[in-house]
């Protein structure tokens, strides 16, 4: 199942049923313009032919319907609260500092331990894969969630169809750097370009995704357009945005948060409310677009995909790979 059913919200924490309606008017315009683009382009010629095609329509994975749909998130929260600190270090900055990346052409380079390096056009890329919707609880820095219906493609999908040795252990993303389109990098918040990373396994999992739209539309820049990582189950650090480059290794990545602040976030990433961020509590969330008034929720270890993911882990001590 690649969908966990979540847990009800209270009824000021839900999406008004009349913004949801207005919301999947729009998606049924926005697909057929989204898939129709990404059919127009040519096929990659390094990639794989037994593969996937996207189809004409968006197929959804969800357990069960009426109540994921009425945990989404607001539209308007879910593209106005972003970590892109690309852009700047405040939530609202990626939505007014964004609009200045081109995404249009755009590459991504293969490299490492892959049968199939090269550097490949993500238009090409698209043309190979299936499209899906997922509705995915995705909890923040700081203790904050959201739920949003992401369009993308099944990361293990495309990692089979490059191809990768028996020494790939890990795989390396990449955001692009490039300072006049992303004031940020002008700064020395993190340092550039932006890199994370997964397990081999991890990345494996039926559950992670590459993300090139949500809410049935084309991902707006500060969400991460044209490409980005989804892995439900981690923290928001753990979703990489405008990737450009994926390497898969035999040694474990040097990520960014991990090397700015290693105290502080591990390689790992998981929710767990049993460890303790040094600087604040992550027992307790509250979701985005939620009333302050309004009471946390417990939160559940592994974001609540424990069923799908908790092998992963299994003889690992998580308080100490955090």
């Amino acid at each position: 199942m690649l969908i966990k059913k979540l847990q009800r919200f209270t009824e000021n924490e839900v999406t008004p049923k009349e913004l949801y309606d207005n919301s999947r008017a729009l998606i049924s315009a926005s697909r057929r313009q989204f898939l129709a683009q990404s059919s127009t382009v040519m096929l990659a010629a390094g990639l794989a032919p037994a593969t996937l095609w996207a189809s004409d329509e968006l197929s959804s994975f969800h357990s069960n319907q009426s109540v994921l749909r009425s945990e989404l998130t607001p539209y308007k929260y879910v593209t106005t609260y972003n970590n892109f600190y690309e852009f700047g270090t405040a939530k609202s900055d990626p939505a007014v500092k964004a609009q200045t990346l081109k995404t249009k052409p755009w590459h991504v380079s293969i490299e490492g331990e892959v049968g199939k390096p090269g550097v490949y056009d993500l238009e090409d890329i698209l043309k190979r894969q299936s499209l899906e919707e997922r509705i995915y609880r995705l909890r923040c820095v700081e203790a904050w969630s959201m739920v949003v219906p992401w369009v993308g493609f099944s990361l293990a999908a495309f990692i089979k169809q490059l191809e990768p040795t028996s020494k790939a252990k890990f795989v390396e993303f990449t955001t692009l750097h490039d300072p006049e389109q992303m004031p940020g990098q002008r700064g020395g918040s993190l340092k550039w370009p932006y890199v994370e990373g997964l397990r081999m396994d991890e990345a494996m999992n039926p559950l992670s995704l590459m993300a090139t739209g949500l809410y049935g539309e084309q991902l707006p820049n500060q969400n991460g357009a044209p490409l980005r990582l989804v892995v439900p189950w981690k923290y928001g650090f753990k979703s990489i945005k405008s990737i450009v480059k994926i390497r898969f290794t035999e040694t474990m990545p040097v990520t960014s948060w991990n090397q700015a602040a290693s105290r502080e976030y591990g390689f790992y990433a998981n929710v767990n409310p049993q460890v303790s961020h040094p600087r604040w509590s992550q027992r307790r969330e509250r979701v985005i677009g939620a009333s302050l008034f309004n009471p946390k929720r417990n939160t559940e270890i592994f974001n609540g995909y424990a069923d799908e993911v908790a092998h992963l882990y299994k003889g690992m001590n998580l308080k100490e790979f955090f």
